[in-house]
C-alpha cells in the first residue's frame, strides 16, 4: 500500500514540475506573430539575422545591430539614394544571399550558406510563399510590412516592433515609433489650423513608381500632403490611388504649385524641352512655383528621405508656420536618429544639389 502511495505521490510531483516548466518553454517566450499574423518560433538565442526583399534591409537598420547581419541581397548593393546603405558602408561586404528585387524569388540555397537564426522578409503577402521558404530552408522566416503609406503606417511600427523583439533591441524600437509618432504631430499641429481658403492647391509629379515617369505619375491621397494637410488637386478630382494622369487633365487641374521627384526630373526637364508651350500653360511653370523632392521611393519607401520631403513641402506651401524649421538640419536630425549619420549632403549630390526651387526654360 505504501509503495503504492510513494509512486502516486511521485507521480504527481512529476506532473506538477512538468506542468511549471511549460509555463516557461521556448514557445511562450519566443513565438512571433509576424505581419501576416503568422506564429513564428524564433530560437532563444538568435544572433544572426538576413534581410531579404524591397526595403526590408532598411527597416533593419533603423533598429537592429547590423554587425549581426550575415548577408545582403545583389539589389542592396547599390548606395545611390539610399540612406541605410550609406550610414553602412560595411554592408557591401556582406556575401550575397541572392538576386533580390520585387519580381525574384529568394534564394533558399545561398541562404542556407549564410546559415542565419532568422530570416526577415518583405517579399510579398503571400502567406504559402514564405511558409515554403521557412520549409525549404529550415529557418525561421518573419514576414514584415511597409503596409500602404509606408509613412506613419502602422505596419512599419509593427514590424519595427517584430525586428526589436528578435534582435533583443525592443528599447531602440519604441524609440523609433516614438519618434515617428513626434514628428507626424508636430506636422499636423503645424498645418491643422490653416483654413482650406488659405491653402494654395499642389500637385506631385513625376512620382517614382516601379521605374521612372514624366509629369503625369502622380498619387491621390498622397501620404505626405496628407501628413501636411495639403489641397491635392488630384484629391479634388476624385482620385485616391497612384494613377499615371491624362497630361490634359492636369491642365484642367491647374494647381498653383508643383513639386516633382528628383528621379523623374530628367523626363520632365526633356518633355519640356520638346513641348514648353504645354508646361507654361501650368500656372505653377509660370509663376516659378515647381520645386524639386528629394526621391523617397527606391527598393521600397527611404522613410528618412519622405519624411524630410514632408517637411520641405510645408515650408514651401506654409512658410509661415515652417519658418523655424532649417531644412538642411532637420534632414540630417532624421537620418541621425533612424540610421546614425548626417546624410543631407551625400543624398544631395546624388540628386541636383537637393531640395530647390526648380525653373525651367530660363
Amino acid at each position: 500500500m505504501k509503495t503504492k502511495i510513494s509512486i502516486a505521490i511521485i507521480t504527481v510531483i512529476a506532473l506538477l514540475s512538468l506542468c511549471g516548466c511549460s509555463k516557461e518553454t521556448v514557445v511562450d517566450n519566443n513565438t512571433i506573430t509576424d505581419s501576416l499574423a503568422r506564429e513564428v518560433l524564433i530560437p532563444k538565442e538568435a544572433e544572426t539575422f538576413v534581410c531579404i526583399g524591397p526595403g526590408c534591409l532598411r527597416l533593419y537598420c533603423y533598429v537592429g545591430d547590423v554587425s549581426k547581419l550575415v548577408g545582403i541581397e545583389n539589389k542592396d548593393k547599390n548606395v545611390i539614394g539610399r540612406p541605410y546603405l550609406m550610414a553602412n558602408p560595411e554592408l557591401m561586404d556582406l556575401t550575397i544571399i541572392g538576386t533580390g528585387g520585387p519580381n525574384n524569388s529568394p534564394d533558399a540555397e545561398k541562404l542556407l550558406v549564410a546559415d542565419p537564426d532568422v530570416i526577415f522578409t518583405t517579399y510579398n503577402s503571400d502567406v504559402a510563399s514564405v511558409d515554403e521558404l521557412q520549409e525549404k530552408t529550415g529557418i525561421p522566416v518573419v514576414a514584415l510590412s511597409y503596409g500602404v503609406t509606408s509613412v506613419f503606417d502602422p505596419e512599419v511600427d509593427k514590424s519595427i516592433e517584430i525586428i526589436g523583439a528578435i534582435t533583443g533591441n525592443e528599447k531602440r524600437s519604441k524609440e523609433v515609433i516614438a519618434y515617428f509618432d513626434e514628428l507626424k504631430a508636430d506636422l499636423q499641429s503645424r498645418t491643422e489650423n490653416i483654413a482650406d481658403s488659405d491653402k494654395p492647391s499642389v500637385y506631385f509629379g513625376a512620382q517614382s513608381m516601379r521605374g521612372v515617369h514624366g509629369i503625369e505619375s502622380t498619387s491621390g491621397n498622397f501620404a505626405l500632403f496628407n501628413a501636411i494637410g495639403a489641397r491635392n488637386v488630384v484629391d479634388e478630382a476624385g482620385i485616391s490611388q497612384y494613377i499615371i494622369l491624362d497630361k490634359e487633365a492636369l491642365l484642367i487641374m491647374d494647381p498653383e504649385v508643383i513639386f516633382i521627384d528628383a528621379y523623374g526630373f530628367s523626363q520632365v526637364k526633356k518633355d519640356y524641352n520638346i513641348n514648353p508651350s504645354y508646361y507654361e500653360g501650368l500656372k505653377a511653370f509660370k509663376n516659378d512655383k515647381v520645386y524639386m523632392l528629394l526621391p523617397y521611393n527606391y527598393y521600397s519607401t527611404n522613410i528618412e528621405i519622405a519624411l524630410a520631403d514632408a517637411y520641405y513641402m510645408g515650408s514651401v506651401l506654409y512658410p509661415e508656420e515652417f519658418s523655424d524649421v532649417d531644412l538642411i538640419k532637420k534632414f540630417d536630425e532624421i537620418t541621425q536618429m533612424l540610421l546614425g549619420a548626417n546624410l543631407y549632403d551625400e543624398v544631395a549630390v546624388d540628386f541636383y544639389g537637393g531640395l530647390q526651387q526648380i525653373k525651367f526654360g530660363k
